[in-house]
């Protein structure tokens, strides 16, 4: 019997949700022809927290620790967007020291959240020493934010209005002693994995997605730039002070893993440059204000708090009941490590949002997923989906 008559039965291979390799709770119904993928349905429902009504049944303020934990490797980018999306109802500018400073504090996250995207690729390819070359950048990129939010994952540092505070005078002589090493770091894993060949053979022409569908399925972030389309929300509809800093959009051609790996890492170098360029304008501007000089907006410093009874009273209205933001609906999105971070958000005029609506990028760049594997191994799953970066915490629906 020749080898195109043999048959066998497809198999359906359940795998998650609580997989290791899942990143968390999603699963994977796999329809399989020996090892090849003969179909793949991609089930993103067990984790629910209800994010959007959290947010309608709390205060504006209340909604930030919340907006922390969506993509959670680089949540300030996530605090940023909502604040962003509230400013823009409230029609107020923040202060240049403050913009200067958000921008720092979410490109410091980016490279955080590419280091542990890349990193752990790397380390479910068997590859534990570029893991721990990324993770040990990772480590240094935290102690960074720590420095400059007071906490490394999730650390509510952005505000409606504003930031927590200043950028404290030890940190500008701190990330010019950091940034060196993480470069190194960073070089060091470059050279251990991209001209690896196991590495470029695992990742090269798979997992390819034309542009074409990347524009049909909405997706977008270094998965729509690798596949050619130079998409970046802070060169095409700058916020911010990102039309004042020089820095490079990296694009790649074919739209396989491989490219999304180049893609990662050659954003991450960009994002390094500016927070270079971040620092030096800061320490240009010296001391002043970082929050709007609207006490009905602000949220009080704790000095102030303590010292004068007018913040003190301020502080308590917006704890109890929080402000009050003029009744309307607007958008507006960021540029996050994954792609647009948008919130749609709807007020009546009161302290509290009638409606919260996210369009997180790994929700809908992960929805193309079964057209890039199509026709791959089973071995190809785990990095195609690597690549993706498909947060759980941003899927919550």
């Amino acid at each position: 019997m020749s080898a195109p008559d043999l048959h066998a039965e497809h198999m359906t291979l359940n795998m998650g949700p609580s997989h290791p390799a899942t990143h968390g709770t999603v699963k994977f119904l796999i329809e399989l022809d020996g090892e090849s993928i003969v179909d793949l349905e991609v089930q993103v429902g067990y984790l629910h927290r209800g994010f959007e009504k959290e947010c309608e049944s709390g205060s504006w303020y209340q909604c930030i620790p919340y907006t922390d934990r969506l993509n959670y490797n680089s949540a300030v980018l996530c605090n940023l967007g909502f604040c962003m999306a509230v400013e823009k109802l409230l029609e107020i500018e923040t202060p240049e020291r403050c913009q200067w400073l958000r921008v720092l504090a979410g490109e410091l996250s980016r490279v955080g959240d590419h280091l542990t995207r890349c990193g752990a690729a790397c380390l479910e390819l068997q590859a534990m020493t570029p893991f721990l070359y990324g993770i040990e950048a990772r480590e240094l990129v935290w102690d960074l934010l720590e420095a400059l939010c007071g906490a490394r994952v999730t650390s509510n540092y952005v505000r409606i209005g504003g930031v927590r505070h200043a950028l404290p005078e030890s940190f500008p002589a701190l990330a010019k002693e950091t940034l060196p090493t993480i470069r190194r770091l960073l070089a060091d894993f470059e050279a251990v994995v991209t001209q690896n060949r196991i590495f470029v053979d695992r990742l090269r022409d798979i997992g390819i997605i034309s542009k074409e569908d990347c524009i049909r399925h909405a997706v977008t972030g270094p998965v729509l730039r690798a596949s050619g389309v130079p998409l970046d929300l802070r060169k095409d509809e700058p916020y911010l002070v990102y039309d004042q800093l020089d820095f490079d959009v990296p694009v790649g051609a074919v739209g396989d893993n491989y490219d999304r790996y180049l893609v990662c890492v050659a954003e991450m170098h960009q994002s390094l440059r500016i927070v270079e360029q971040c620092i030096h304008r800061l320490e240009a501007l010296g001391a002043g204000p970082v929050d709007v000089a609207d006490a009905r907006v602000r949220w009080p410093a704790k000095d102030g708090v303590y010292n004068r009874m007018e913040e003190m009273i301020q502080q308590f209205k917006n704890v109890t009941e929080g402000p009050k933001v003029p009744a309307g609906e607007g958008y507006f999105a960021i540029e996050s490590a994954n792609g647009e971070l948008g919130f749609y958000l709807v007020s009546d005029g009161s302290e509290r949002p009638v409606k919260v609506r996210c369009r997180p990028p790994s929700f809908l760049n992960v929805g193309p997923l079964p057209l890039m594997l199509r026709g791959a191994m089973l071995a190809d799953l785990i990095p195609t989906f690597d690549f993706l970066n498909m947060i759980g915490g941003e899927c919550d629906r």
